[in-house]
């Protein structure tokens, strides 16, 4: 028996709608409209392996239009994957089904990133574009030749993170970049026309795409449309006329369809209009199996594919696994070793963005999985070395991008390198723009990425440029971030080994803040053990019996240091505590805490920024001493000075402290 197109595409309908119906929450609207499309795309075009879904050389599928969930869990389930049951349809949006509300990311179930704040998905498409144009020139065209396949909605292509990302993408030719834009021109709100009235055509050839518009709804143009980009020399927009809604006769084209069930009563007029006389959740098996066939012809794509790499030198197929599989970091803890053996022995004043810089020459030259670079900053935030080479539209040989002021694509196209797999992405801009990127931090620290984020100029210390440079709030707004480590190192010592930890850490993003100012070197001894990895460590006390416990991170160790040399003239002793990173010391034992933060001691923390994320840490008594305001204008240290932070006004607290 032969099956129609028309039936396969209505089994994502279905499946789509019943979904959402039985939740009673979700958007049928568009996989009822895009379901042609991707029925296209997976039946002749997408490489996939649902028996493998890690497979190297597959096509990514981004969803972008993440409130289109279902068209996506519909897919996975029709061509076998096994993450993804009839049950877990039936479960959709439900606790602790694999169909949550918007796609979440897991590793080898076929859902290639989480997506749902709009734009996201598009900036992880291009990068992953990259990743593949930069493994393609490691290992040749016969053996990486993927393509990165991307559905995106009207509202994707309105978010600001599009243009950053889309810019970009033009700029650096990422041809094997096809976006599916689903143009049905209707958004929550109702027509797109109350909001928009971009010239898409326009807008997409300036930034160096083919533009291609076809009817979302024809096989043949479809599959046309695709055969074209696929050999185009630059990204490609397919604008798809569609009809949200398609196949209802009371909500198509309508808003009614896009965020919401569309009731039992109209369910029951799709069925009648679109012939699809089964159940809910009912696919007929000979449709099934249709399905299962397009997933089936992935196994022998992946077969022919691995019968090339058999044929290359052993070489190549062992670099190429251990690349994209293996993080090798063996050489990392004596390598780190030696550089602080180095430091020690030298002692530098260096502000610690320059140590940063230090430590990212000194890893790439052991680690070829590092690609950096930086919102336009490169020169400001150090992270260029001698050793980066620059990726560009004619050269992917390299390990360094120049991502122009576009602070958040650059964020989202990070979480695309490393979610491509094998390279360790980080990127650089002044921690004040961390704010630009925060919804990609976010989805970093969701998906459990290795993505290292570096943001230099950290505090008021970097003066003349004012309050609008001067972060305060910015720390503490990253702290909140659930599974992110927030580094804030005092000297070449700690930058190297927060490194280290941000590159040894699997599941979790690294946020290193870095200053502008110089820092002398603090610690007065050499260890081979990584003392930022307890998150707080005790680096000078003048007694066992010390009165005061100065808590502080980055810079304000030095003024901690400073502070203590005035306390003891006073006949105060105190210990000084440097705690690079909050989340880590928060994972230590009672003990470990207790014996840093002595219940009998006051303890006073000390950072040039707000004071929030702190205030855990004083128990009973104790001082939190920043900055509960904008900065000013003016040498740092005067605006130090100016905002009280100061080692001869922070002695006054603290003396006026134990006197109460």
């Amino acid at each position: 028996m032969s099956i129609k197109f028309n039936q396969l595409s209505n089994a994502i309908r279905f499946l789509s709608v019943d979904a959402v119906q039985k939740a009673n929450s979700g958007h049928p609207g568009m996989p009822m409209g895009m379901a042609d499309v991707a029925t296209t795309l997976f039946k002749y075009h997408l490489r996939f392996n649902p028996k493998n879904p890690n497979w190297i050389n597959r096509d990514r599928f981004i969803l972008s239009a993440g409130h289109g969930s279902m068209l996506l869990y519909s897919l996975l389930y029709l061509c076998g994957y096994k993450s993804v049951s009839i049950q877990d349809i039936k479960s959709f949006r439900q606790l602790n089904s694999i169909c949550a509300g918007h796609p979440e990311y897991k590793e080898g179930s076929g859902i290639e990133t989480t997506t749902g704040p709009l734009g996201q998905g598009l900036g992880n498409a291009v990068g992953m574009a990259i990743a593949e144009e930069v493994y393609r020139k490691k290992f040749g065209s016969s053996l990486i030749n993927n393509k990165t396949y991307v559905i995106a909605s009207d509202g994707d292509l309105m978010e600001g993170v599009s243009h950053e990302s889309m810019s970009l993408a033009g700029h650096l030719k990422l041809k094997n970049l096809i976006v599916f834009f689903d143009n049905n021109k209707i958004s929550i709100d109702g027509s797109t026309s109350l909001s928009v009235s971009d010239n898409y055509k326009k807008r997409f050839e300036s930034y160096n795409w083919e533009f291609l518009e076809i009817n979302g709804h024809s096989e043949k143009e479809i599959s046309k449309a695709i055969f074209k980009a696929s050999k185009s020399n630059r990204p490609t927009l397919i604008s798809c006329k569609t009809i949200i809604g398609f196949g209802s006769p009371n909500k198509s084209g309508k808003a009614s369809s896009h965020g919401s069930p569309l009731g039992d009563e109209e369910i029951a007029l799709v069925r009648k209009k679109l012939k699809w006389n089964n159940k809910p959740f009912e696919i007929p098996q000979e449709i099934l199996d249709e399905w299962r066939k397009i997933g089936k012809k992935g196994e022998l794509l992946e077969k022919k594919w691995q019968e090339i790499i058999d044929k290359k030198n052993p070489k190549i197929k062992n670099k190429l696994e251990k690349s994209y599989n293996k993080t090798e970091l063996r050489d990392l803890e004596s390598l780190i070793e030696k550089q602080k053996q180095k430091y020690f022995e030298i002692k530098p004043d260096l502000a610690t963005r320059q140590c940063s810089m230090a430590a990212i020459e000194s890893i790439s030259s052991i680690l070829p999985q590092l690609i950096g670079g930086s919102a336009d900053l490169s020169g400001s935030n150090n992270t260029k070395t001698n050793n980066s080479k620059i990726i560009n539209s004619k050269n992917y040989d390299g390990n360094y991008i120049h991502y122009g002021v576009r602070e958040h694509g650059m964020a989202a196209v990070m979480n695309g390198l490393a979610l491509y797999g094998g390279i360790i992405p980080y990127g650089g801009t002044f921690l004040i723009f961390s704010d630009y990127c925060k919804p990609s931090i976010r989805l970093s620290a969701l998906m459990g990425l290795k993505v290292i984020y570096i943001f230099s100029h950290d505090s008021i210390g970097l003066g003349e440029d004012g309050p609008t440079h001067q972060p305060i709030e910015q720390l503490t707004g990253l702290r909140a971030i659930p599974n992110l480590n927030v580094f804030r190192p005092a000297d070449i010592n700690e930058t190297l080994e927060c490194w280290e930890i941000a590159l040894k850490s699997k599941n979790t993003p690294s946020a290193i803040a870095l200053s502008r100012q110089k820092v002398p070197y603090i610690n007065p001894k050499n260890s081979k053990e990584n003392k930022s990895e307890k998150g707080a460590y005790v680096v000078s006390i003048t007694s066992h019996e010390s009165n005061v416990t100065l808590v502080a991170s980055g810079t304000e160790v030095e003024l901690a240091l400073k502070v203590q040399e005035k306390l003891k003239e006073n006949k105060i002793h105190s210990k000084v505590v440097s705690m690079p990173c909050m989340e880590l010391f928060d994972k230590q034992s009672a003990d470990y805490q207790n014996d840093i933060l002595e219940e009998n001691s006051l303890i006073v923390t000390l950072e040039a920024g707000s004071i929030m994320s702190w205030q855990k840490y004083i128990k009973y008594n104790g001082i939190n001493l920043g900055i509960d305001k904008f900065g000013e204008s003016a040498p740092y240290k005067e605006v130090y000075n100016h905002l009280d932070l100061s080692e001869e006004k922070i002695t006054s607290f603290i003396q006026k402290k134990l006197r109460e």
